[in-house]
């Protein structure tokens, strides 16, 4: 999977700017050009075994959820903290920016693949739906390669919002 700066070229969530959507209207009005922080959708192998045994399914396809990379082997995926780096052996170098809650699009792909099923997937996956990304370092994941993650160094937050 060769990654640019603009992301998985010829992906869906490609680019280095998208329009504002639902996740942003407090920032933004819908619509406005930002920055790109949803490129990949990153997901744990083992929140989709644990998604798929409260959804009562054997396995969930990652296509199912729009998932651009699927790891295993890093516990609680889904709440890494946002500046958090996991990068490939050539040095291509993913930027989390952010869990990724469960939305309607995935609950709709999984009820036409498995009828009765979909209609739970929001519960099911909140909090196991991985994160979104963004490419720092350019380069290529390779199938069975393996990603260094790199936790910024960062104490939690004791403000109000």
């Amino acid at each position: 999977m060769r990654l640019g700066f603009g992301g998985y070229e010829g992906d869906c969530h490609a680019g280095l700017t998208r329009p504002s959507c639902s996740r942003v209207l407090s920032q933004h009005p819908r619509g406005t050009e930002i920055r790109n922080a949803r490129q990949l959708s990153v997901v744990s192998a083992e929140e989709l075994a644990e998604i798929a045994e409260a959804l009562g399914l054997e396995a969930v396809d990652p296509t199912w959820l729009g998932a651009s990379v699927v790891l295993s082997g890093i516990p609680d995926l889904t709440h890494l903290p946002p500046s958090s780096r996991l990068q490939a052996e050539d040095g291509a170098t993913l930027v989390v920016d952010m869990l990724n809650g469960p939305c309607q699009f995935p609950a709709m792909t999984i009820e036409e693949a498995r009828p009765g099923h979909g209609k739970r997937f929001k519960a099911a996956a909140e909090g196991r739906r991985g994160v979104v990304a963004w490419v720092e370092r350019e380069g290529v994941l390779k199938v069975g390669g393996q990603m260094r993650l790199h936790l910024p160094t960062q104490r939690a937050w004791r403000g109000t919002a």
